[in-house]
């Protein structure tokens, strides 16, 4: 049983010097002092080092200009922190009090301020309970805004001392300043949960780096949010392996990546990856969009047979030999030299273009063998390896060769493969003749998300080109690991190896200058092989998806978050184990669920579920951590576009905080924003182009939706986004699992805006609001 005990700002008339507020507000401002002069000494470093002469050696200038981004990266993570930089302290059972905050701190004698949330002292704060108090008396949550502490609630975990209960049956840790949190009005980005995580959401956060963890939950559930916390106690829990491998966070949108983008940095990480599936080939701009059925049927597994045979094609063999009048002979590229070094080449395993040399080596031999023959006896070694030379370099030579083996990229790959009917029908023989059709396009068609798997493919099979390749990697690892050592050095010297590590610094030396970031060169680097990978909204990955992205991460660690009562997309499965056990085997993962809705009233909760089931998609029994009166509410009208813009126009948030979503199906999505931009809401949810997150108002359907949150939600016309497309080839209708996305958006408030002629029987009309919109309640 614990004790709750909630203190505000405005209720503490006796804040003599012994009020909680007070005594709090006291060891805020020296946290604050410490964390200024912190600030300032990174200031006076990064000063000192820009203003160093520029001359020197160039290993000189490259110490100098890697320490001088390390001071700047280090006064970025202590400027990021600002905001509610304490939020918690632990009372042991023997009086020791513990802060815990963003960061850790520590004082001029390096005794400890502050304990890292991700640290294992910090542990306690979210794990203990009156069952296993880990050894806490109390466990204090701490309110803060612009460094002024406003609320204290206070838990005894002592069951003795202790009474009170738990509030409708759940057990949150801190629900004082857990419900303060939801209260709070939306501002378009998603915030860190860092002061609040319920221990089920800890538990998860520091499991163990190595395998595959599945994180299930229904919307609102909190798998977002827990993702990112993960990736940032991983990276700080295993800072040394990490950082010279990187970790990529993989999201459904674009939209969605700009939603997210505030919470590591808020956390002290600023040195990671992220981007949407369409975005993983550096260079390659994928934007289009193609039916259901076709993408369907690109993320089938299949599709690897399909592009290896197209791969494997571009080896040809001639129709007939081929004569050749070079240096003064006439030579001939016979089809069995041409067969016999194209088995040669396959032997070696290599990639196609690695490969390429192998064939084209054996190639040459032969006809200098030719050459030779013709020429009689009394060629050397030497002659003939100059002949090789002079064959390489001949015209006709080249083209004959490359006739036989092109190099090949995999963007022509596959525009050859979609654009040339005669090549699809032999590198997709188990494909019908219609499902090839669908496949067929022409050359120099946009590239869609569907593509980037299949590039990605051939990509893997097809390899640099071998010379280029080799050289280019020695010369890398020679260098790298030049740096990596002479960074040991300089950390040694300047007693600063706790602050970074070498790999962090080598990663900072070039030239002439600073290099790119880790996380700058992954993200150029198709070949990167990160650390560790996070992907959110899961479930939608096809079997070609999670090919692509298990290339990038060799030790299977990855954090996969999603539900699979949301699945819509046309190629996903749907289930965790069919889609799992065949990406990683069975047995090589594990799943944590999530099951208290922390974002949606009770109401809309239960209404969205009630919906789910009766459409037969697989939605957990997640329970609400808070209801609400008013939070579902049912408007019938006869044109229920042009009410729900209406409603919205009422209901648009006034404040500074506080965000608002109309959701219509795409059929009703061009004259819900008409209506929107030629009424009161002109200008309220931005410009073409503009973000759709820095305005009051969002106009968007229920796929852009997903992963957001708002504090109201109208939807015009549900039953239209429920109908939805013609089921997918595997037999799923996406539009319920569409308006389930869409019911489970608000923090606050759900209209729902049906057309007149669906009112049930008797139903009385519709009575006008008069609550407060949102940001103004």
């Amino acid at each position: 049983m614990v004790c709750s005990i909630f203190i505000a700002g405005g209720d503490c008339a006796l804040a003599a010097g012994g009020s909680p507020i007070a005594s709090e507000q006291a060891y805020l401002d020296r946290l604050y002092t410490r964390l200024d002069q912190l600030r300032a000494e990174a200031r006076r470093r990064l000063a000192s080092v820009r203003a160093s002469r520029a001359g020197g050696s160039p290993q000189n200038r490259s110490e100098r200009d890697a320490f001088a981004a390390l001071h700047s990266d280090r006064l970025a993570q202590l400027e990021q922190v600002e905001d509610r930089l304490v939020f918690g302290a632990l009372t042991m059972d023997n009086a020791e009090v513990r802060h815990i905050g963003r960061i850790g701190l520590q004082d001029e004698q390096l005794q400890p301020l502050l304990t890292d949330w991700r640290a294992p002292a910090a542990e306690p704060f979210y794990q203990a309970t009156p069952a296993q108090r880990l050894g806490v008396a109390r466990r204090r949550h701490i309110t803060t805004t612009n460094r002024r502490v406003t609320a204290v609630e206070d838990e005894l975990l002592d069951v003795e001392a202790a009474s009170g209960h738990a509030a409708d049956g759940l057990d949150l840790s801190g629900e004082g300043a857990l419900m303060a949190a939801l209260a709070e009005g939306r501002t378009g980005r998603m915030g860190d949960i860092v002061a609040t995580i319920q221990a089920e959401q800890d538990r998860i956060i520091r499991s163990e780096l190595r395998g595959a963890l599945v994180v299930q939950g229904g919307p609102g559930t909190g798998k977002t949010a827990v993702a990112l916390h993960r990736a940032a106690y991983l990276l700080y829990t295993h800072r040394e392996r990490l950082a010279s491998a990187g970790v990529l966070i993989v999201g459904p949108s674009n939209i969605f990546l700009q939603y997210i983008d505030r919470v590591l940095p808020s956390l002290g990480e600023t040195g990671v990856v992220a981007t949407t599936m369409a975005g993983l080939l550096p260079g390659l701009n994928a934007t289009a969009v193609e039916l259901p059925e076709v993408a369907e049927l690109k993320g089938r597994r299949a599709m690897t047979d399909v592009v290896a045979r197209a791969v494997r094609e571009r080896a040809r063999l001639p129709r007939r030999n081929i004569a050749l009048p070079v240096l003064g002979r006439d030579l001939v590229l016979k089809r069995s030299d041409v067969k016999a070094a194209r088995s040669a080449a396959f032997a070696t395993g290599k990639p196609y273009n690695q490969a390429r040399s192998t064939f084209v080596r054996e190639i040459l031999r032969r006809l200098a063998a030719q050459y030779a023959e013709q020429l009689g006896p009394g060629l050397g070694t030497a002659d003939l390896e100059e002949v090789v030379q002079d064959l390489r370099s001949a015209r006709d030579v080249r083209v004959a060769v490359n006739l036989c083996w092109m190099p090949m990229t995999p963007m022509r790959l596959l525009e050859d493969l979609f654009a040339k009917p005669y090549l699809l029908d032999y590198c997709a023989p188990k494909l019908t003749a219609a499902e090839r059709q669908l496949l067929a396009r022409p050359i120099g068609s946009p590239w869609t998300v569907s593509d980037v798997p299949l590039l990605d493919e051939a990509w893997e099979l097809l390899g640099q080109d071998d010379a280029a390749s080799r050289a280019e990697l020695k010369h890398a690892a020679l260098r790298r690991q030049q740096d990596v050592d002479y960074a040991r050095t300089v950390l040694r010297e300047h007693g600063a190896m706790g602050l970074v590590t070498p790999e962090q610094l080598a990663d900072r030396f070039a030239a002439t200058g600073p290099s790119l970031t880790l996380a700058e060169r992954a993200a150029q680097d198709r070949d990167w092989a990160y650390g560790h990978i996070v992907v959110d909204e899961a479930q939608e990955l096809t079997p070609m998806d999670w090919r692509c992205l298990l290339r990038r991460c060799p030790s299977r660690s990855l954090t996969i978050v999603g539900d699979s009562g949301q699945t819509r997309a046309p190629g996903a499965s749907g289930s965790w184990s069919q889609s799992l056990d065949e990406a990683l085997g069975k047995g090589n993962w594990r799943i944590e669920r999530l099951t208290v809705n922390y974002r949606t009233p009770g109401a809309v909760v239960r209404a969205a579920q009630k919906m789910a089931r009766a459409a037969g998609l697989p939605v957990g029994d997640d329970v609400a951590a808070r209801e609400l009166r008013g939070s579902l509410e049912t408007i019938y009208d006869p044109d229920p576009v042009a009410r729900a813009v209406a409603l919205a126009a009422e209901r648009l948030p006034r404040g500074a905080t506080g965000r608002l979503a109309l959701i219509a199906a795409e059929p009703d999505l061009a004259r819900a924003r008409t209506l929107a931009e030629a009424g009161p809401l002109a200008g309220a949810a931005g410009r073409p182009g503009e973000n759709l997150l820095d305005f009051p108002l969002a106009v968007l359907d229920a796929a852009r939706a997903k992963g957001l949150e708002f504090d109201e939600v109208v939807i015009a016309n549900p039953s239209r986004i429920a109908a939805g497309p013609e089921p997918t080839a595997l037999g799923r209708r996406t539009g319920a699992a569409d308006l389930y996305v869409a019911m489970t958006r608000p923090t606050r408030r759900l209209w729902l805006v049906e057309p007149e002629s669906d009112r049930p029987a008797g139903q009385p009309l519709d009575q006008s609001s008069t609550q407060p919109p949102a940001g103004q309640a």
